[in-house]
């Protein structure tokens, strides 16, 4: 039995270290990209501040959660966690997983709006239920 679990694990961390290569070369090329404008932007105004240039924040697709996609990371947070979450946690612990920027406030209520209708969709599934939690919050958890 042990055999199947670490060639299960030894398969799945070669997995991730691929990713991680793929990523950090993916990064290396941006980072290189992004230098290329940096040059170009200084040609044609060498006295331009390039640091004054904000990054933009990713906005999801409005049509992001009809994919799919969120019900599944919204389940696995659920799955994962310890004891009920908050919608505004729920969101949070999303918004981390997929590298959203979680200084952006009107990104952040967006999101939660959307953690909030995809629970309230898998409870009236029966798949989560939600709790009372402090003041007007409801606290959510996978149905047993």
């Amino acid at each position: 039995m042990n055999e199947f679990v670490i060639s299960g694990l030894v398969k799945r961390r070669a997995e991730m270290a691929g990713e991680i290569e793929r990523t950090q070369d993916r990064l290396a090329e941006l980072v290189n990209d992004l230098e290329a404008l940096d040059k170009v932007i200084l040609q044609f105004d060498p006295k331009y501040e390039l640091a004054t240039i904000k990054a933009k924040a990713f906005r999801p697709p409005e049509d992001w959660s009809k994919r799919g996609e969120m019900n599944r990371v919204v389940m696995g947070i659920l799955r994962q966690a310890k004891e009920p979450l908050s919608t505004r946690d729920v969101a949070a612990a999303l918004m981390r997983r997929r590298a959203l920027n979680m200084g952006d406030e009107k990104l952040f209520r967006l999101m939660t709006r959307r953690v909030g209708a995809s629970l309230r969709d898998r409870r009236n599934m029966g798949v989560v239920r939600s709790l009372s939690g402090p003041g007007m919050y409801n606290l959510w958890e996978i149905a047993r």
